[in-house]
């Protein structure tokens, strides 16, 4: 049934697409990388905020006794409050939305180069170049989707899509890897420790998208960003479940006592205090090292994106597409790392088919999309929308 909800999810996931086209109308080369950035910026502190809140508010009955342990509902419904915190948040977006957001797109009227056909001269009406492609007097009709995919942009959704896909398998696989048991390649965290996890790596979100990015993009240029992005998180999905061997370590030392849950309890520090808390140093430095990358990779390939739109028209259509490769690999993305999750941990196989399959194959992808990227030229650095006339 959560796969019917999350495909009604992405179903109506079409703002993405509008608020990128709306970002890059609205900006010019001046800061254009700093607009875009804020896009993954509001999507990150979302996804880990949300994460969060998820973590805190599940079952609150349970975890706040003495706040909502006195309300039923929330005992039949665990996890009815997180999910009414999520309702508001739209709802509040949508009347953000209705009543406060402007048309960007300005089309401009296409001024005719009116000549005085009596006198043979023109006018001081009559513009130098003409604003409105002509063929027979007749205005170019609209490029269809098809003619948008030159060999360029090509590369450029693809590498998109093999990252959204590497992403969203990782995404969906982290809470499951970190509540697992360490027998069955896990940590062994509680609902509250996820949330925790998530939310401390958040902090790094608003220093590397409003300062670091900009000036990154500014000295190295938004292709070498993406690829800068791509590489970094390669050997974090890699890295991730080794994380299993540490926390399986703690669990053999404490006799198979649930030790993963703040605050840590003072008589066990005595003998696991040194691998319990390089743990969390190693868990969110790898946490870091992901949202480095995700930044940097994600916020470059939408402006790549809006890069290769040859005209401030298609713009619209590049970010749509771009779109729809994202949802349709969010889709599967959770279905293919849920499914080899499951396989792994009930079937007794090695390294690498264990608990590490899904994380190599995370790597993998992420691998493939950076490659990819070495092959785009350096003219995608350039707005192509800026260059070229409405």
């Amino acid at each position: 049934m959560g796969h019917y909800y999350t495909l009604i999810e992405w179903f109506f996931a079409g703002n993405s697409a509008v608020v990128k086209s709306v970002v890059a109308e609205i900006a010019d080369d001046t800061n254009r990388p700093r607009m875009m950035a804020l896009l993954p910026l509001m999507w990150n502190i979302g996804a880990v905020a949300g994460a969060a809140v998820g973590g805190l508010l599940a079952d609150p009955a349970n975890q706040y006794p003495s706040i909502f342990g006195r309300f039923d509902i929330l005992r039949t419904y665990p996890y009815l409050l997180p999910c009414l915190v999520g309702s508001l948040t739209t709802t509040f977006g949508l009347i953000v939305g209705l009543f406060k957001l402007k048309e960007t797109l300005v089309i401009e009227p296409a001024v005719p180069d009116v000549v005085t056909q009596e006198a043979g001269i023109a006018t001081e009406a009559t513009p130098l170049v003409s604003t409105a492609p002509q063929q027979n007097g007749e205005p170019l009709p609209a490029q269809s989707m098809l003619s948008l995919l030159t060999p360029t942009s090509k590369f450029v959704m693809a590498t998109n899509l093999l990252m959204c896909l590497a992403i969203a398998m990782g995404d969906q696989i982290y809470p499951i890897f970190a509540a697992s048991a360490p027998a069955d390649g896990g940590l062994g965290f509680s609902t509250r420790d996820i949330g925790i996890s998530l939310s401390v790596s958040s902090v790094a979100v608003l220093y590397l998208q409003l300062v670091a990015y900009p000036k990154l993009v500014q000295k190295y240029g938004t292709l070498t960003c993406c690829q800068m992005g791509l590489k970094i998180m390669t050997p974090f999905f890699f890295a991730m479940p080794f994380l299993s061997l540490l926390s399986s370590r703690i669990e053999n030392m404490i006799a198979g006592k649930t030790f993963m849950r703040l605050p840590v309890p003072t008589d066990w520090m005595s003998f696991v205090g040194f691998e319990y808390c390089m743990l969390w140093i190693l868990l969110i430095g790898l946490l870091l090292v992901r949202i480095t990358g995700n930044v940097l990779a994600f916020t470059s390939l939408n402006l790549l994106v809006s890069n290769i739109a040859p005209s401030k028209a298609t713009l619209g259509t590049m970010n749509g597409m771009q779109q729809l490769g994202a949802t349709c690999v969010r889709i599967v993305g959770p279905l293919i790392s849920g499914t080899l999750w499951s396989w792994s941990i009930k079937h007794s196989v090695p390294f690498p088919f264990n608990s590490h399959l899904v994380w190599i194959l995370c790597s993998c992808l992420m691998a493939i999309s950076w490659w990819m990227s070495l092959k785009l030229p350096n003219s995608v650095n350039v707005f192509a929308s800026g260059q070229t006339r409405r």
